[in-house]
């Protein structure tokens, strides 16, 4: 379960090692909450527990930090 270095935030942000056989996306933790983001375009995919503001503000950080997580993707995957 690789995890996405150096973006701030009380987020951890990470892939499942599994998950390459989808399309690219992000599961996000907080606690007992987790979400996953579709990346290309961001969507929401999956929510248990955040709030609409709080899904916002992640979705923020996710368009802040596509590129490096786009990076983090393709070098756990490959670039599918």
């Amino acid at each position: 379960m690789p995890t996405i270095s150096g973006i701030p935030g009380p987020h951890r942000f990470f892939f499942y090692s599994f998950d390459c056989n989808e399309p690219k996306h992000v599961h996000v933790r907080r606690e007992r909450k987790v979400c996953k983001f579709w990346l290309e375009p961001v969507a929401l995919a999956y929510n248990n527990g955040y709030s609409a503001k709080d899904l916002n503000r992640i979705r923020r950080t996710i368009t802040d930090h596509l590129h490096h997580i786009l990076e983090a993707w393709d070098e756990h995957c490959g670039n599918q």
